[in-house]
């Protein structure tokens, strides 16, 4: 299966990353010759520098015959437009990032007018997955599955955790008959565990269970939700906007600290009930100033990993029940978890599986069979896959 692939930021990358050592045939176009060469020098992919919108670039990277494009350039018309050049040359499926709320608003008739098969829109998605996580505790994390009518919820088993010791058996005869544990990581390899599995301290487990019974679920095994009176967010682009919609008509608190007084102005003619700060002097002033230490939840999502660290760490320093933290570069996820701040949330990781599911859907021989959903377990390069199989594939009176 021939792909291209538009612009080599850190989705790029790590998207080649994902396919590399599979039987895709990839080629990379971005405008850094820099960028190209430490691509191909470390993957076996073929690498272009030029504009993807340029119909000579793509005709170079074989668009003619290509079976898919997944443009990921920081412009979303760069991406739009590579897109609708590639399949006016052959190629046969279009994928494009897009962040602009006011795209992802028109997203329908962009795809009708650009040909592209497939929109991706990381800062709603993103915030989709705060929402979900909010009030939960730093070693455990909801994610939502099968159209979110169920949710994978991965937990960490710390010292003393009254599921140490005990087998899936056993704890699904005190939860619930909708629960599973699907899978196991233990010392960095997978388990699919039957359930005379016995579990241990430091095993990271990911359970299933029906979207409806999920804080029951949470509440058998022992797990709290916190209250959520009062969050502060740190930080409010497209993603904080996005949140604030979703929170919007609850009965929380919410403040928002944001660095753009442009941005505050507008945000506050449209959420009048959010209490809005304008941060101009260092961050940490600011949060003592405001006692952020009293809040139930802390988000961090400004546009730069360092600053969300320091969030992050001075939040959990103050004992803050529930931190979550957007993290682009994979080592500051590593570093925020040694450190116990589980709850990160990841636009680089979330748009790359997102056109991993893509292409894996189009790389099917027939239209009928899907990949509908995919869930990317740990750091150990495994997925759990929600598959739809055509009904050619099941057996009669079944």
């Amino acid at each position: 299966m021939k792909v291209i692939i538009v612009g080599l930021g850190r989705t790029g990358r790590l998207l080649v990353k994902y396919l590399s050592g599979t039987d895709y045939d990839i080629t990379v176009i971005d405008k850094e010759k820099k960028l190209v060469d430490s691509v191909t020098d470390r993957y076996n992919v073929n690498g272009i520098v030029g504009s993807g919108a340029s119909k000579d670039t793509l005709k170079a990277a074989g668009a003619d015959i290509a079976d898919a494009i997944i443009a990921l350039t920081h412009i979303d018309e760069i991406n739009l437009l590579s897109c609708m050049q590639a399949k006016s040359l052959g190629t046969s499926k279009a994928a494009a990032r897009i962040l602009h709320p006011d795209f992802v608003n028109e997203q329908e008739d962009l795809k009708n007018e650009y040909n592209i098969d497939y929109l991706m829109k990381p800062k709603y998605d993103m915030a989709e997955e705060i929402y979900r996580n909010i009030g939960m505790p730093g070693f455990m994390k909801i994610e939502g599955f099968w159209e979110d009518d169920t949710t994978v919820i991965n937990l960490n088993i710390l010292d003393g955790s009254p599921l140490s010791g005990l087998t899936p058996g056993q704890i699904k005869e005190s939860v619930s008959a909708d629960f599973a544990i699907v899978t196991v990581i233990r010392g960095g390899k997978l388990h699919v565990p039957d359930d005379n599995f016995v579990l241990k301290v430091d095993d990271s487990i990911d359970i299933t269970t029906d979207k409806k019974n999920t804080e029951a679920v949470l509440s058998k095994l022992g797990i709290v939700k916190s209250k959520t009176g009062r969050v502060v967010i740190a930080g409010c682009g497209a993603t904080g906007e996005n949140l604030l919609r979703l929170l919007d008509g609850q009965r929380m608190s919410i403040t928002v600290i944001e660095a753009d007084p442009g941005k505050c102005r507008d945000l506050m003619q449209k959420y009048e009930h959010v209490k809005f700060i304008c941060c101009e002097d260092e961050i940490i002033d600011v949060l003592e100033e405001e006692k952020v230490s009293d809040a139930d939840v802390m988000i961090s999502l400004t546009d730069n990993d360092e600053t969300n660290l320091v969030i992050s760490m001075y939040s959990w320093s103050c004992g803050i029940p529930s931190v979550i933290t957007k993290v682009d570069n994979p080592e500051h996820v590593k570093l925020l978890h040694k450190v116990n701040i589980d709850i990160t949330v990841s636009p680089t990781e979330l748009s790359s599986l997102k056109m991993l599911k893509f292409l894996r859907n189009i790389s099917h021989d027939t239209e009928e069979d899907k990949i509908a959903g995919e869930y990317h377990v740990g750091n150990i390069g495994a997925d759990i896959i929600e598959y739809v199989a055509a009904k050619s594939h099941l057996r009669p009176g079944r």
